[in-house]
């Protein structure tokens, strides 16, 4: 690692980087710079979230339909396993990699390409260790783990464990090819290929007649397509093909694993916070209660891309922006998109609660049990969204170990107010523990993020979104319930006065002006951001 290019030995007060001539201060100018370049990949990162978030709901939608509760509870229990599993062994090198990468150069003579065999290699052994664990172990397990799944169980979770190697794989490099390559390359593979392709080959399988396992070997395809994918991408801004060197120092070891090491539980209890309560409720209450609680989990995340969108589109220009000290334009970049989220994410989830019969019905009548389920979870992901991805900044700040203190405290909250719900009120009882561990873990990163920054996090404008969206959506959701009560037909006069609303807000000059000073950002050349990079070719603002 070059001098030039080495994180600062204290993520948590790095050395501001003095402006020049060339090179915006980190106020006013340097925060507007920034605001703009993070509301280009926010569109990008958006717009494959909005993809993502719909073949997930065809995906969802599949797999209910295809496999009724029992089967859907024992599909989205294996996805549960190789995604827990695949966090676990991941070691958390993704974020690792997502903080480092826009700290280094890239190319043939760059220092970038030294890091994958320091991301690599720890991951991918542990992959193979628990992919032979379990494998070995699945004919004790799948009886527990998949109830629902019949005489398949034990060869449905030998494959979903066999695959752990290749999934753990595929999500490094999709975090490396975020920081090497554009936002539009991360769309197409992560919100494009991925979610397209799934509901394809899993409907593909239920039509036939295929089972579980092989609609369970449809949804693991993909992440294999994926990895391929990026290693093609990858190589050429590394400099693989050139003679890049692969060959990491004792410096570069220590200074990436100082950071991720942390980061390890944080993320496999991020990825983890779902799937633990499906499997709770497998375990605790029945497959039938876990396919219920499954299904308005896949609800519950869809809501969830947008942030998700713009949590990748931004994430390395939050390191890059947190490593030379400029906290001002980190925070405002924060809370542009924060709101950004809001706005787009309340609404989802205001309708969610409200009409949680209306969307429960398209996965077929026996899942209409989970309505005070997804009613619970979708009031506390209104917390989530609204403190914006202070995650982000704990991490590409260096602060993995309070971001791991946050998702432990939400982790313990989850599990023992489930095991004291789940048995007596099932799905119900597991979306109560899940919304208090929700809440828990984001205020609490909230506050720590806020004492790392020292700087203001929320402004006017993000109360202003606040009370403007609630507003809005309630008047809507309560036009549509008393037309027509919580089902379907209410929902869609609810979606109804919202669109006549949106297009009658178009014709505020406030409202037109912000749309164009968004589309002015979206598309204009930021030739200061340039000017404030120079010197080798490099991650930084991707």
């Amino acid at each position: 690692m070059t001098a030039a290019t080495r994180p600062p030995a204290d993520p948590e007060h790095p050395t501001p980087v003095p402006a020049g001539p060339d090179q915006p201060d980190a106020g006013a100018d340097a925060g507007a710079t920034e605001t703009r370049r993070s509301a280009r990949s926010g569109v990008a990162g958006l717009l494959g979230a909005a993809t993502s978030g719909l073949f997930g709901f065809v995906l969802a939608v599949v797999i209910t339909r295809g496999y009724g509760t029992a089967g859907a509870g024992a599909f989205f229990a294996a996805i549960g396993v190789v995604t827990v599993a695949t966090a676990i062994c991941t070691l958390g090198a993704e974020t690792g990699l997502m903080w480092s990468l826009p700290r280094r150069t890239t190319g043939a003579r760059g220092d970038a390409a030294r890091v994958l065999p320091v991301a690599l290699i720890p991951p991918l052994l542990a992959g193979f260790v628990v992919a032979g664990a379990g494998v070995l172990a699945a004919d004790a397990l799948a009886p527990r783990l998949l109830r629902g799944s019949g005489t398949a169980a034990e060869a449905l979770l030998t494959v979903t464990f066999a695959a752990v190697p290749v999934v753990v794989a595929m999500t490094l490099l999709l975090a490396a090819l975020r920081c090497v390559r554009s936002i539009r390359a991360y769309v197409g593979v992560q919100f494009l290929l991925l979610p397209v392709a799934r509901p394809v080959l899993v409907g593909a399988a239920a039509l036939a007649g295929g089972g579980l396992l092989a609609g369970m070997t449809g949804w693991l395809v993909p992440a294999a397509l994926a990895l391929l994918v990026c290693l093609v991408l990858v190589a050429g801004p590394l400099g693989l093909r050139r003679g890049a060197v692969l060959r990491p120092s004792p410096s570069d070891w220590s200074t990436f694993w100082r950071f991720a090491l942390p980061r390890a539980a944080s993320a496999a209890i991020d990825a983890g916070s779902m799937w633990v309560g499906v499997l709770l409720t497998s375990v605790l209450a029945g497959p039938a209660d876990a396919g219920v609680f499954g299904a308005v989990g896949r609800y519950v995340l869809a809501g969830q891309l947008a942030m998700q969108g713009l949590r990748v589109a931004v994430s390395p220009q939050l390191s890059r922006l947190l490593g030379r000290g400029e906290r001002a334009a980190a925070a405002a970049v924060h809370r542009q998109l924060t709101v950004w989220g809001l706005v787009l994410s309340w609404p989802v989830y205001l309708l969610l609660a409200v009409f949680a019969l209306a969307f429960l019905q398209l996965f077929g009548p026996e899942f209409t049990a989970g309505v005070p389920a997804m009613t619970v979870l979708a009031l506390a992901m209104l917390v989530n969204t609204g403190v914006g991805n202070v995650q982000s900044l704990l991490l590409m700040g260096g602060r993995s170990g309070l971001h791991l203190v946050a998702t432990v405290a939400g982790l313990t909250v989850t599990v023992s107010l489930g095991l004291w719900l789940i048995p007596g009120h099932g799905a119900t009882g597991a979306a109560v523990a899940w919304a208090a561990g929700i809440a828990t873990e984001n205020l609490t990163a909230a506050g720590f993020a806020r004492a790392v920054v020292r700087e203001p996090l929320f402004d006017a404008a993000t109360v202003r979104a606040a009370v403007a969206t609630a507003t809005g959506v309630g008047l809507a959701a309560g036009a549509g319930v008393l037309a027509g009560g919580r089902g379907l037909p209410g929902l869609a006069v609810a979606l109804g006065v919202l669109l006549a609303g949106c297009v009658g807000m178009l014709t505020l000059p406030r409202v037109r002006a912000g749309i164009r000073r968004t589309m002015r950002q979206v598309r204009g050349r930021d030739d200061a951001a340039v000017a404030a990079d120079p010197g080798p070719v490099s991650t930084r603002g991707r």
